[in-house]
Order: structure tokens, then C-alpha cells, then sequence
């Protein structure tokens, strides 16, 4: 054992004493994520095992490359012509035709680009280990700026006026502390607190709240200055805060909530030069003769020990065999594909409905965001169609960059859905005047912009399940939970069959499980 242990590494000694009957068998479930490692088959399943992916997206990269780990002959097939799936940064060169639609050619100049997937990483999530083990270089990435601004409709003065974030906070919880310092101290909270609780929560409140002697929400520097502070006796000028009414009738605070969610708090992070940049570096260790781009799947079989797979590829009509397979196709799209798979399975990938999303990103020639409203990073919202507007967190100070013009799902998205992307740019544009001015709709270069549903392989920007509540209540459906059992040897993966939806780390997560049962079942065999 030690022998095997210097000349193949612990993998190869580790399966030799499973083998004896002298170490924990690989079947038993693990406490933690483990790739399977060269040689922890030896004894136990002999002979090779080739598993082919359908889909060279974050679930069909991530499982190829572990798989990839423990010696399995990996196949990966991707319709398009690019790794990444639903990630896509787009950049200068890019080509995108959406379904019905007329081909857009990306004209933004060298080195600028969004990402028109995925575009930021919680630093929870094993995106990042996966950044970390593929040397992908990361930075931070501005989820929120409290110089960015706010602009909703309401029936109030505030109505339809931009405000900084920075501006709206400090009255939302400022007046919010006035009121529930004043319910204590006029003993509407004596059922529930102690006088020591009290004074605790009074102090508390007047430092959350900024609050005066007095107790009451007067404004602060906190709100900003519309004058700077300055030299000598140059004290600045603090801005004026709103009536307490208004404040609460406007609904400034509505979106508040937002950066709390466990996966939106700062700081985020996001990769150097374009989210793809993982993909590209999966496929650089996976190996570019193991992935055929272009291969677009049309019937997928379980057939006599194994999974017959037809694709067509430059004109040509092709099948591979292999042991297993894991198909990380969209379930929307895998009814489409010539199949065997049974009813109830056929029927509960129907339970997935694709969500419309989409972005617009608009190239400056002028970084007004940086100059004149001091911005850099971070988004303003707003409830006009665009939802919000994203500012770029990289190339501060240079001459261009990219400005988000809307990033919207669900309903706010249908607004733009069906227009073209002159027509897409033009809304954008008016609207995002009326928060940020004039300057808004000057010095633009170039746009691109995609809709999800609308574009071919995806046709979604992630999954709902039906009977399930996004965002709140995990998934749990029985159909949910029929899928992430394989039928014979084809395995379903994505982060549709998560609990992080529309999230990378819910793809990896998903793919990592996939590939964990896989292992145990021919160590098993």
C-alpha cells in the first residue's frame, strides 16, 4: 500500500485497499463534494467508462471536467459555437440572431463587453472555488452604490424624481427610527420591553436612525451634500430631507431589501474580462477534443447498457454510445428530442416553465456617470420598464465603457421581448433619460441587446417550477424530485434541479451530485 501510495498517489492506494475490503467503500454517501480521483476504481469496476454530456454549459462543463478527474471518457455536446451555455459575455465581434428575429453584430471597441448571462459571483458560492482552481483572475464587483439613484411613481412631491440611493436611505430609516423611538418611549412596546431593553433599543435607534437630542429624523450629512465640504470655513451643504409622509407614501425604501439577500450582499465578485472567461478555462482542462461545438442533439436513448445519442454537426448526421449519459439540455427543450424516456418523465420536465429575461447594453463614448454624477459601479432602479440601470465596474476613467440599459425578467421584461433591437434601445434610452437627464441619450456608439426566450438552445433565462414559489420556498415539487433520479443510465443536471436557480453555483451543485452518483454506481457494479 505504501508502494502504491508514492508511485500513484492516494487514489490509487485508496481503491487497492477498497478492493481488500480495508477502506470505507466509494459508494457510502459522502459528507462532502470529493471528485473522483484516478484509481478508485481499481477492483471494484474494471475496464473503461465513457460518459457523453449534451450540453456545454456551466452543469455539462462542470461534470465533464470532475468526471475528467477520475479517468472517465468524457464526450461533451454543444449546439452552439462557444462554452458557457446561458453565461455569454458579449464583446466586439459577437453574433447573435434571435428566434424571428434579425442578426445583431456586437461593434463595442476591444476590451469592452457585458455579460448578458450571469454577471456577478456571492463569495458563498463554489463559482468562485472553481475561479480559484482554474486560475480564472476575479474583482469586485459593485452590486450596490449609494451613488446611484432611485426613481419611482407615486402620489407624492417625491414622485418621478431621482434620488440617490445614499439620499433615500438616510429618510426611509430615519424616519422609520423616529417612529418606533417614539412608540417606545411613549410605552406602546412596555408589554414586550423591559426598561433596560429600552434604553438599549432608544440608543440604538437614534445611531441607525441619526437621530437628534430630541429624537427626531432631521436629515444629516448622511443624505450628501449638493455643495461638497471644503477647505477653511467651506462646511458644504447638506441636502434637505423629505417630508416624513412623503417618504412613506413614495415607497423610496421599496427596493431596499434587495442588497440583504443572502445572494446579493456586498461584496460580490465578479471575472477579469468577462464571465466566460470560466468557461473558456473548463474547456482548456477538459480538452478541446473532447467537446464538439456545433452539435446540435436530436434523439437521446437509453439502448442495451448504455445511451445512444444522434446529433447533427456541419451538415452531418452523427450518434455516439457511451455508459451513461447527462443531459443538461434545458428541460423545455428536451420534450423536443427524440426520446424513450417515460410519460411521467416527459410530463414532469413540462412542470419547468422558462422565465423571459434579457439586458440591453449601450456603449458610451463618454463615462458621464463617472465624471458628472460621480458613479462607479452599482445599479439605479426605477418601476419604468428597464427596471434598472447597471453601471460598468471596470475601465474607470478610461474614455468608454458599457452601461446596462436594462436588465429585466418576468413581466418588466415582456415590454421589450418582441422589439427589435433599434426599438429595444430607443425605450431604454427615453426611459433612463428621465432618471439620469439628457446626457443619457448622448455619446452612444453602440448597442446589443438579447432576450432569453427568444434565443435558440435556451429559450429561457432559467425555470419556475409549477406549485413551487421562486425565491422563498425551496423546490420540492414531486416532479422536481422525479428528475434528479436517472432513468437507466441518463442523468438529468442544471441549475433548474437546485435550490439555487439561475444561479452558476446552483449548475455546479447539481452537476457535482450528478457525478457523485454516477461514481458510486460503477464502483458499485
Amino acid at each position: 500500500m505504501r508502494g502504491l501510495g508514492m508511485t500513484g498517489g492516494v487514489g490509487l492506494a485508496y481503491g487497492a485497499m477498497s478492493t481488500l475490503g480495508l477502506a470505507p467503500s466509494v459508494a457510502g454517501t459522502p459528507n462532502r463534494f470529493q471528485a473522483p480521483a484516478m484509481g478508485d476504481l481499481i477492483g471494484t469496476a474494471p475496464g473503461n467508462h465513457s460518459v457523453v454530456i449534451l450540453g456545454g454549459g456551466p452543469a455539462g462543463l462542470c461534470a465533464a471536467y470532475e468526471l475528467g478527474k477520475g479517468g472517465y471518457d468524457v464526450t461533451v455536446l454543444e449546439a452552439r459555437t462557444r462554452p458557457g451555455g446561458r453565461v455569454y459575455s458579449v464583446r466586439g465581434g459577437t453574433r447573435e440572431t434571435e428566434i424571428g428575429g434579425e442578426e445583431q453584430i456586437c461593434t463595442f471597441a476591444d476590451g469592452h463587453y457585458y455579460n448578458l448571462g450571469a454577471t456577478r459571483i456571492p463569495q458563498s458560492h463554489i463559482t468562485l472555488d472553481y475561479c480559484h482552481e482554474l486560475g480564472v483572475e476575479i474583482q469586485p464587483f459593485g452590486n450596490q452604490n449609494a451613488n446611484t439613484l432611485v426613481n419611482y411613481q407615486s402620489n407624492t412631491p417625491v414622485s418621478g424624481q431621482s434620488v440617490q440611493y445614499r439620499a433615500a436611505k438616510a429618510d426611509v430609516y430615519g424616519y422609520m427610527s423616529e417612529l418606533l423611538h417614539k412608540a417606545t418611549s411613549r410605552g406602546a412596546l412596555d408589554d414586550v420591553l423591559s426598561p433596560d431593553d429600552k434604553d438599549a433599543l432608544s440608543e440604538f435607534l437614534s445611531d441607525f436612525g441619526d437621530l437628534s437630542g430630541d429624537g427626531r429624523y432631521i436629515g444629516s450629512s448622511r443624505r450628501g451634500f449638493s455643495d461638497e465640504p471644503g477647505a477653511g470655513l467651506d462646511f458644504g451643504t447638506q441636502t434637505e430631507p423629505f417630508a416624513m409622509t412623503d417618504v412613506i407614501r413614495s415607497g423610496l425604501g421599496r427596493n431596499f431589501s434587495f442588497e440583504f439577500g443572502y445572494d446579493q450582499a456586498t461584496i460580490m465578485m465578479t471575472p477579469v474580462g468577462g464571465m466566460d472567461r470560466i468557461y473558456h478555462a473548463f474547456q482548456d482542462r477538459i480538452g478541446t477534443d473532447k467537446i464538439h461545438f456545433g452539435a446540435e442533439v436530436i434523439s437521446m436513448k437509453n439502448v442495451a447498457d448504455g445511451v445512444t445519442v444522434t446529433y447533427t454537426q456541419d451538415g452531418s448526421r452523427k450518434s455516439i454510445t457511451a455508459d451513461y449519459c447527462i443531459c443538461t439540455v434545458p428541460p423545455n427543450l428536451i420534450g423536443r428530442l427524440d426520446n424513450n424516456l417515460p410519460a411521467d418523465v416527459l410530463n414532469a420536465l413540462t412542470a419547468a416553465v422558462p422565465s423571459p429575461g434579457g439586458k440591453l447594453g449601450i456603449e458610451y463614448t463618454r463615462r458621464w456617470w463617472e465624471t458628472e454624477d460621480r458613479i462607479y459601479g452599482g445599479a439605479s432602479s426605477t418601476d419604468k420598464d428597464i427596471t434598472q440601470i447597471m453601471f460598468p465596474y471596470d475601465h474607470y476613467g478610461s474614455d468608454r465603457g458599457v452601461v446596462v440599459g436594462y436588465y429585466t425578467s418576468g413581466r418588466s421584461h415582456l415590454a421589450f421581448e418582441s422589439l427589435t433591437p433599434k426599438q429595444r434601445l430607443d425605450k431604454a434610452v427615453a426611459e433612463g433619460m428621465t432618471i439620469h437627464g439628457e446626457k443619457y441619450g448622448r455619446d452612444i456608439a453602440s448597442s446589443f441587446s438579447g432576450s432569453w426566450r427568444r434565443m435558440k438552445y435556451s429559450e429561457g433565462a432559467w425555470v419556475s417550477w409549477k406549485g413551487s414559489t421562486y425565491g422563498h420556498d425551496p423546490v420540492a415539487t414531486p416532479e422536481y424530485e422525479l428528475l434528479l433520479k436517472p432513468v437507466d443510465r441518463i442523468y438529468f443536471a442544471g441549475d433548474h434541479l437546485s435550490n439555487a436557480i439561475a444561479w452558476q453555483h446552483g449548475a455546479f451543485t447539481s452537476a457535482r451530485d450528478v457525478v457523485t452518483a454516477l461514481h458510486q454506481r460503477v464502483a458499485a457494479a
